[in-house]
C-alpha cells in the first residue's frame, strides 16, 4: 500500500509544486506499515528501537544474528539479509560501517535492489563517501526507488540527521527520522548530507586535538586543568571539545574522559570519517592541511592501540608521546 501511494506522489508531484500538501491522508494511512531497518550496530540498534518505541512494525537484519536479539525482543521480525528486508518493507533505513558494505547491502547477490518495490523509500544513515550515495542514488532511480543519504552525527545522546536527496521527498524521510533525532536537517541533492557530515566530522577532530593540545599545556605549566578549562569556556577560546566533552580525566562529569574513554565516538570511527574527508578533498582539490594532520594522528593513534577509545582519548595519547 505504502508503495503504492508513495508511487502516486511522484507522479503528481512532477506536476505540483506544493506536493507534500497534497498527500497529506496518504502518509497518515501508509506511517504505520513496516519500517525495513539493515544494520544494527551501536548506532542502528538504538534507532530501530527508537521506531518501535514510536510503534513502527520493524523488519530487521544484520550480519551479526547476536546483534538482532535486543530489537527482536522488542518485536521486530527478523530475516536473513536485505534482499529479504527490501520484500517486505518499502521504507528502509540503513545504517552500516563503511562504503562498501553499503555497496553489498544494496548492490549485493542479497541486496536491497534485488527485490525492491516501485516507489519505496531508501534512507542510507552510514557515513560514506558522498560519491557512493550518488551511486545507490542512481542504481536506486532505475528500480523505480528514491535513495536518500541522511548520517547523524550525535551531541550529548541526541541525533542530528543531514539529509540529501529529491526535496519534494524529505516529509517522507523526516516522518522516520523525527522518531530517531531530535534535528533533521534538509541539505539539497543526494550526497550533501554526506558532505555535512564529513565537514563537522573534520571539524571536531581538528577542535578535539587543539584543546587536547591546550590543556596539556597548560597543566604542564603548573595550571589546574579545571581552572584552565573554565578560563577557556569563559574566553574566546571555547568551544565544544572544551565546555561539553572536556578531553581531560577528572574535569567533567559523565563524558567519556572520566570512564577511561571508553563508549563515545571510537578514534576509529573519527579516522575513517577524515579519511572520507581527504578523499573528498582531493577529488575537489580544496586544501586540507589541518585536517590532513587530523587524519594522520588518529591513524597513528589506531595503530598505537587507541582504535576503539573514544576520539578524545587523543588527550591521553599527547600524555603518552611525552614519555617517548
Amino acid at each position: 500500500m505504502a508503495a503504492v501511494l508513495r508511487g502516486s506522489r511522484l507522479l503528481v508531484g512532477r506536476f505540483c509544486k506544493h506536493v507534500d500538501f497534497a498527500f497529506v491522508s496518504e502518509r497518515s494511512m501508509a506511517s504505520k506499515t513496516p519500517v525495513g531497518f539493515i544494520g544494527l550496530g551501536n548506532m542502528g540498534n538504538p534507532m530501530a528501537k527508537n521506531l518501535l518505541n514510536h510503534g513502527y512494525p520493524v523488519v530487521a537484519t544484520d550480519v551479526f544474528p547476536e546483534s538482532c536479539k535486543e530489537v527482536q525482543e522488542l518485536g521486530a521480525q527478523i530475516v536473513d539479509n536485505p534482499a529479504e528486508v527490501a520484500d517486505k518493507a518499502d521504507r528502509i533505513i540503513t545504517m552500516l560501517p563503511s562504503s562498501p558494505n553499503v555497496i553489498d547491502a544494496y548492490t549485493g547477490p542479497n541486496g536491497i535492489l534485488k527485490k525492491i518495490k516501485k516507489g519505496s523509500l531508501l534512507i542510507d544513515s552510514s557515513t560514506i563517501d558522498p560519491s557512493v550515495s550518488k551511486e545507490m542514488a542512481a542504481a536506486a532511480e532505475k528500480m523505480g526507488a528514491v535513495f536518500m543519504d541522511a548520517p547523524g552525527a550525535a551531541s550529548l545522546g541526541k541525533l542530528t540527521f543531514m539529509v540529501g536527496g529529491a526535496e519534494e521527498e524529505f516529509t517522507a524521510a523526516k516522518e522516520l527520522l523525527t522518531c530517531m533525532g531530535a534535528n533533521v536537517v534538509y541539505c539539497g541533492q543526494v550526497g550533501t548530507g554526506q558532505a555535512a557530515k564529513i565537514c563537522n566530522n573534520m571539524l571536531l577532530a581538528i577542535g578535539m586535538i587543539g584543546t587536547s593540545e591546550t590543556m596539556n599545556l597548560g597543566i604542564r605549566l603548573g595550571l589546574d586543568p579545571k581552572l584552565l578549562a573554565k578560563i577557556l569556556n569563559m574566553s574566546s577560546g571555547r568551544c565544544w571539545s572544551s565546555d561539553t566533552y572536556n578531553p581531560v580525566p577528572g574535569v567533567m562529569e559523565g563524558v567519556p574522559s572520566g570512564n577511561n574513554y571508553q563508549g563515545g565516538f571510537g578514534t576509529q570511527l573519527m579516522a575513517k570519517d577524515l579519511g572520507l574527508a581527504q578523499n573528498t578533498a582531493t577529488n575537489t582539490k580544496t586544501p586540507v592541511p589541518l585536517g590532513s594532520l587530523a587524519h594522520q594522528m588518529y591513524r597513528m593513534m589506531c595503530a598505537r592501540g587507541y582504535a576503539n577509545k573514544d576520539f578524545s582519548s587523543v588527550f591521553q595519547f599527547l600524555r603518552e608521546e611525552e614519555g617517548q
